[in-house]
């Protein structure tokens, strides 16, 4: 009854640039934290960026000053701006939102995934 469904992966060159997105559809009270993973093959899914429903953000060493986390509050959905790609950021990222349904249960749920493959 609550979906998020991601867009914006690909193949781009490093040092360019991607945008993904990811928007929460279905019986939706209200949105807490949101949040992307990546995992890259033969390792842990790792946090790459959160955000509060405030707006405050925090981001894994790896990739601060490069992307950048932010939301639509009104459209249910995150964002991840992704500049000066680099190789070692080719993974699949996950999108991730703590949400409270209509009804009144909190629950934790995650995108199907989205391919970013940086080429050298």
């Amino acid at each position: 009854q609550v979906q998020l469904v991601e867009f914006g992966g690909g193949l781009v060159q490093a040092g360019g640039s991607l945008r993904l997105s990811c928007a929460a559809s279905g019986r939706i009270f209200s949105i807490n934290d949101m949040a992307w993973y990546r995992q890259a093959l033969g390792k842990q899914r790792e946090l790459v960026a959160a955000i509060t429903s405030g707006g405050s953000t925090n981001y894994a060493d790896s990739v601060k000053g490069r992307f950048t986390i932010s939301r639509d509050n009104a459209k249910n959905t995150v964002y991840l701006q992704m500049n000066s790609l680099k190789p070692e950021d080719t993974a699949v990222y996950y999108c991730n939102a703590d949400i409270r349904r209509r009804g009144g249960l909190r629950a934790t749920y995650w995108g199907q995934g989205t391919q970013v493959t940086v080429s050298s």
